[in-house]
């Protein structure tokens, strides 16, 4: 990868890690389905002026209807299946879950879309997969049902996002591209179209909201504004420089931001065992990422 193109996953990393902690904060308060509606609001609105500010032409050259799709599927139901995880589960939690995106991006690539599923791939699954076995058990989190729901729910999230990465690629990077900051911005109206009428319903059938505090409301601005309007030019613009499964790879890297993270304002515990997870993790990242002529000698040995 080019300098630039390492740059801007170490930075959607942290910023997506960031997300955690605020999902956290804001759901238990909010609500899940307020909260997803409220995240996709935002970021649909704080895209629209990064848009007008830059003076990016709105032409999406027929493919309008591609980037409400991804929409539903990248940002929509992940977003209220990670917000209804955070109602049980610890940011850094939901953060090491979604390290598994990548393998359902690998998985889902080899059964839909003709991938080669190669040795140094499942190799790095699997390191990848124990690395998040080794947070995971770092976690302060008793198994109940409830958690096992709230991690269901990120396994849901992380096939949506493995799909997705594909479908970007055949509807859009495929037919001719399109500029990133369009395709951010059509898929939050996708994801709008699909939350707003759970949110309507919820709001009517479901008890009176607790519409927090200004704390709260701060966190929200940051999950829109930040984690979904600004990720997701960044996210996009990986996809198309660098391809769906190197830019799946940013999750490898998302848990130790969100465990850094929930550590550090949620004073979520620390451990040795994340350390480790997370050599693990970035052994993972490393054979995803390798040079060619590591890359070649690799499947020579095989």
């Amino acid at each position: 990868m080019r300098p630039a193109d390492f740059t801007r996953m170490i930075a959607l990393s942290a910023i997506w890690g960031a997300s955690f902690l605020f999902m956290r904060i804001a759901a238990p308060v909010l609500g899940a389905l307020p909260t997803a509606f409220f995240r996709v609001l935002f970021g649909a609105l704080g895209l629209a002026v990064l848009l007008a500010a830059m003076r990016v032409r709105w032409r999406f050259n027929g493919k309008f209807g591609a980037t409400l799709a991804l929409g539903a599927i990248n940002s929509g139901v992940p977003f209220i299946m990670y917000c209804l995880a955070a109602e049980a589960l610890p940011a850094g939690y939901s953060a090491i879950l979604n390290a598994t995106t990548p393998l359902m991006g690998v998985l889902i690539g080899a059964l839909l879309f003709g991938e080669r599923l190669t040795p140094p791939k499942v190799l790095a699954m699997v390191l990848g997969l124990a690395g998040v076995g080794v947070l995971t058990r770092a976690g302060p989190v008793a198994l109940t049902p409830t958690v096992l729901l709230g991690a269901g729910a990120c396994l849901v999230a992380t096939a949506c996002y493995g799909l997705a990465g594909f479908l970007t690629r055949r509807w859009i990077t495929e037919k001719g591209g399109l500029d990133s900051k369009l395709v951010a911005f059509g898929s939050q109206l996708g994801a709008i179209l699909l939350v707003l009428p759970f949110f309507a319903v919820s709001s009517v059938t479901g008890p009176a909201p607790d519409w927090g505090t200004p704390g709260v409301w701060a966190a929200m601005a940051g999950l829109g504004f930040m984690c979904t309007a600004l990720a997701y030019i960044l996210y996009f613009r990986l996809i198309a420089d660098i391809g769906p499964i190197k830019s799946l790879t940013v999750t490898f890297l998302i848990p130790l931001f969100g465990v850094l993270w929930g550590a550090l304002f949620l004073g979520e515990r620390l451990s040795w065992a994340h350390a480790f997870g997370g050599g693990l993790i970035g052994a993972a990242l490393w054979l995803v990422l390798r040079p060619a002529g590591v890359a070649t000698r690799l499947r020579k040995a095989a």
